[in-house]
């Protein structure tokens, strides 16, 4: 059965994705051309140009070899996987035996990086990768945008004198990061969320997959984060947006907003949104067909 991806805006961006705790996540961003793991590859993700998967787990991960093979049966260009370093020759041996079982390979082109390091996405904007804590080979990933912006000392001179200064060799230009979304896949809680790539992106993407009390030892288990770690998190973070993934199936998303809401403060809950809350259902409309005059109505 195709993933029912679920589409809505948040903050600045329009997002498309999917995310169950250990059954399925995804989440793509049609405007920067990025999305972020994997989950089975639902046929919205095959178009965007960049995958950056955070860690090798089956439901973060399943769906590189299908992104990938879909590219090539639609004659795209190969996609580009972003990745931890250590899972590159994983990930070749993963496609070569499916090259084997298909009869022909699909290329794609893979980067490994780790924590610190960055690939370009597109002109001015990068991909940053940090460390989170969720086992070995578990990166997040920061969206940079690179803007240049003039030095005050240099605002009050004409076009012409600034590019006589540029041809003298002077820095005329300071480079300014702009985050514009930080993603930090599966992980519990960690000093990556003081990063001022991370805590200051427009759009924060983050796990919350434990809401039930007797779950916390489950969480710390699996270093996932629990409903009770928000309220110490949260006041960390800048961002105007957080978008919150990965909740259990165990705990129905409603009851999963009633429940954070007690834990964090209310200023903080209004910039909180869930993926897969969806907007209620219309109740249905009431028969239009008119009463005759003397019959009783159905609500008499």
């Amino acid at each position: 059965m195709p993933t029912a991806v679920i589409q809505k805006t948040v903050g600045e961006f329009s997002v498309v994705g999917y995310s169950l705790a250990g059954e399925e996540t995804t989440v793509a961003l049609p405007e920067l051309n990025v999305c972020f793991d994997a989950g089975r590859a639902p046929r919205e993700i095959v178009s965007i140009d960049t995958l950056c998967v955070s860690h090798g787990h089956m439901d973060h991960a399943a769906g590189i070899p299908y992104y990938l093979s879909q590219r090539t049966f639609l004659g795209t260009s190969p996609g580009t996987v972003v990745l931890h370093r250590r899972l590159v020759a994983h990930v070749e041996a993963l496609m070569a035996c499916w090259g084997r079982i298909e009869g022909h390979p699909s290329p794609g082109n893979l980067v490994g990086l780790e924590g610190g390091e960055e690939a370009p996405l597109r002109r001015g904007v990068a991909i940053r990768a940090f460390d989170v804590r969720h086992g070995a080979c578990a990166i997040g990933f920061s969206i940079i945008e690179r803007r240049h912006k003039l030095k005050p000392e240099f605002a009050d001179r004409s076009g012409p004198q600034l590019v006589e200064l540029k041809k003298r060799g002077i820095a005329i230009e300071n480079t300014v990061e702009v985050p514009l979304v930080a993603y930090v896949g599966d992980t519990a809680d960690g000093p990556f969320f003081d990063l001022d790539h991370v805590r200051n992106a427009k759009l924060l993407i983050m796990e919350c997959t434990f809401f039930d009390p007797e779950h916390l030892v489950r969480a710390r288990a699996g270093k996932h984060i629990h409903v009770r770690d928000m309220g110490g998190i949260l006041p960390r973070l800048r961002n105007p947006s957080i978008l919150l993934t990965h909740v259990t199936r165990r705990t129905d998303v409603r009851a999963a907003r009633r429940i954070l809401l007690n834990h964090i403060e209310r200023q903080d809950g209004e910039r909180i949104t869930f993926l897969m809350e969806r907007p209620p259902r219309p109740a249905k409309a009431q028969s239009a067909r008119p009463v005759e005059e003397g019959l009783p109505s159905a609500g008499d």
